[in-house]
């Protein structure tokens, strides 16, 4: 029997469930709040402000992340890419979920398993949707999906090892507040069985108490019994793994994903101590995060745009001893950025470039805590980059570390870095050739 199924939101997964469901030989609508999108033919469309009205008649909704689950009424079963594949999918799943560090963590899983020898797919929020891949996995192959707040929103199954990484204030533009917030995240506990690993953040209050919702065992990174460093050295349980010195990712919140990931594939990989130091150490990160864009006269320009939240701007600016120019900044989710700037004033920052809507917040969180060297209001990122330049001296850092979301100046943080490391490396090019 033919179902009607009506897809809610053309993006990447919006685009991959169209597809996936038109295989299936079901009758596909595409609906979309643009009312310019171009519909492959094939499809049916709904496009415009009334995308989310009047779903009756259909058998099936699926509902694309950016979407919430209360933004529209049916009658119908509602489902997701997520939703739909985990209830399809063959082989043991590894999820991770936190605030960030999601996609740093399951690339490093997804690498220690292949290391390992297995046959692994990657994908979620990371940007591939699994839909893509659920024909080819196989009983004996693993998935890492990396999952946000939105896909975990209404889940109804959880993966046999859930990852929790630290948890802090994130897209309350979107959530009505903190507290659904980490009901969301929590969802990816919440279905699991006694069989399944609970992997939480030992070190985060709010990650620790999430994986109380889970009936599996449970292991606290950072913690003894766990992956957790130790006079420089990674270890699982009494278990020495690798040096610090030989991990290839910058800063301490690395060594946090690091230990995340060695805990939760251990006993997949059998305790594969070749398999877990050849892939840290080669794994020199994801880009946008603190990506080396271009080192100009002794100054490394660091391209670290995914850095959307107050909390992961800190954690870079943690990363380098160097003296330190950042780049503050983007559209509010309305967090709060009082920390941020007692670590600025406190943590060998030199000088900071406000650009954004969040700009005038920045500034007045800033002087509170009596850091003076600012300068606010660019909206060309060369312009930017060369006054970061003027400000600089050999040994110096400049890192475009946001804390913020991106949109308004910039497409997104991925657009944000490109023009950074544009910008940047223009600046190198016109550096040497003046030598």
């Amino acid at each position: 029997m033919t179902r009607r199924v009506i897809i809610l939101g053309y993006g990447v997964e919006g685009r991959s469930a169209a597809a996936y469901f038109a295989k299936l030989g079901d009758e596909v609508t595409v609906a979309d709040a643009n009312p310019a999108l171009e519909i492959p033919s094939g499809f049916a469309s709904r496009l415009g402000p009334d995308y989310l009205k009047q779903l009756g008649g259909f058998d099936l909704v699926v509902r694309s992340p950016g979407i919430r689950p209360d933004a529209f009424a049916t009658t119908a079963k509602v489902t997701s890419a997520t939703i739909e594949f985990m209830d399809r999918c063959l082989a043991p799943i590894i999820g991770v979920t936190g605030t960030k560090g999601k996609g740093t963590t399951s690339s490093l899983i997804a690498r220690i398993l292949e290391a390992a020898g297995k046959t692994v797919w990657l994908g979620g929020n990371i940007g591939t949707s699994p839909l893509d891949f659920l024909p080819q996995v196989k009983a004996d192959h693993f998935v890492v999906l990396e999952l946000s707040s939105f896909q975990l929103m209404d889940a109804r199954t959880s993966p046999h090892v859930a990852v929790c990484l630290m948890l802090a204030a994130d897209h309350l533009n979107w959530h009505t507040d903190m507290d659904e917030y980490l009901a969301a995240k929590g969802d990816i506990f919440a279905h699991q069985s006694s069989r399944d690993l609970a992997v939480y953040n030992a070190d985060d209050v709010r990650s620790t108490q999430l994986s109380l919702k889970s009936p599996a065992q449970k292991l606290g990174y950072g913690s003894a019994a766990a992956a957790h460093v130790a006079g420089g050295v990674v270890m699982m349980g009494d278990t020495s793994v690798m040096n610090v010195s030989e991990v290839g990712l910058l800063g301490p919140h690395n060594l946090q994903n690091i230990c995340a990931a060695i805990t939760a594939v251990w006993d997949i990989v059998g305790a594969n101590l070749g398999a877990i130091t050849a892939a840290v150490s080669s794994f020199t990160g994801l880009e946008h995060r603190l990506e080396l864009a271009a080192r100009i006269e002794g100054v490394g320009y660091y391209d670290d745009s995914f850095a959307t939240t107050p909390e992961t701007a800190i954690a870079a600016i943690r990363s380098f001893t160097e003296p330190k120019v950042i780049i503050l900044g983007g559209s509010d989710k309305g967090a709060d950025y009082a920390e941020l700037a007692q670590v600025v004033e406190n943590e060998g920052v030199i000088h900071a470039f406000l650009i954004g809507d969040t700009a005038p917040a920045i500034e007045r969180a800033l002087r509170s805590a009596g850091f003076g060297h600012i300068t606010e209001g660019y909206e060309s990122m060369d312009r930017l980059v060369r006054n970061c330049y003027a400000v600089t001296e050999p040994g110096d850092v400049v890192l475009l570390s946001t804390g913020c979301a991106s949109f308004g100046l910039f497409t997104d943080y991925k657009d944000r870095g490109d023009q950074f490391k544009a910008a940047a490396r223009k600046l190198a090019e016109a550096s040497d050739a003046g030598k």
